[in-house]
């Protein structure tokens, strides 16, 4: 299994400076905002289950975007009827990252069951044209490589291990100061 926070280190590698990145609420955002705080990031604090319906309506507005959707796997579960939409809409610029950890880390790392239910093979199912899971660092590369150079909808599930990283701040941005340079980036 990957370190969750070397795994969003691999994945800030493939996005490049005008794409978009929405992460879900919780250590995601924390560990993203720590990593590379920028301008396209869009932190959803305090709205578990909804950055891939986000992230999906970004991509419809924006196609000339590229959309990275970053949630854990608690998020993905909640919002699994989302997934079918996605899949149905088939939008080729959007990126939809889930790190799974089998736990809802943020709330005391109670097990999510998705040790026993596979979301890679449910976005397969669901009509994702790339899917993929992964429980290594090489193994995310490669499936970033060819997720973001295919242009079309792709999944990667990121088996991640519980490894809390010390000293990870909260995102200092209030919820309007995300809100308005996210508005800006995505006009750009």
């Amino acid at each position: 299994m990957i370190d969750r926070y070397r795994a969003i280190e691999k994945i800030l590698e493939h996005v490049g400076t005008t794409d978009l990145v929405v992460s879900t609420t919780g250590m995601i955002s924390r560990e993203l905002f720590y990593t590379d705080d920028r301008q396209g990031n869009y932190y959803m604090i305090g709205s578990m289950g909804l950055a891939s319906a986000m992230g999906l309506g970004l991509a419809i507005r924006a196609p000339h975007k590229r959309v990275f959707v970053l949630e854990g796997d608690g998020s993905a579960l909640m919002s699994l009827g989302t997934m079918p939409l996605i899949a149905s809409e088939g939008v080729p610029n959007l990126v939809h990252i889930v790190l799974d950890n089998e736990a809802y880390e943020s709330t005391g790392a109670q097990e999510s069951i998705s040790s026993e239910f596979d979301i890679a093979q449910s976005a397969r199912t669901f009509g994702y044209p790339s899917a993929h899971r992964v429980e290594d660092l090489e193994g995310l590369e490669s499936a970033l490589f060819e997720v973001t150079n295919s242009n079309q909808l792709g999944l990667v599930l990121v088996k991640c291990a519980i490894a809390p990283v010390e000293g990870i701040p909260r995102v200092s941005h209030s919820p309007t100061e995300i809100r308005d340079r996210f508005k800006a980036a995505v006009q750009s």
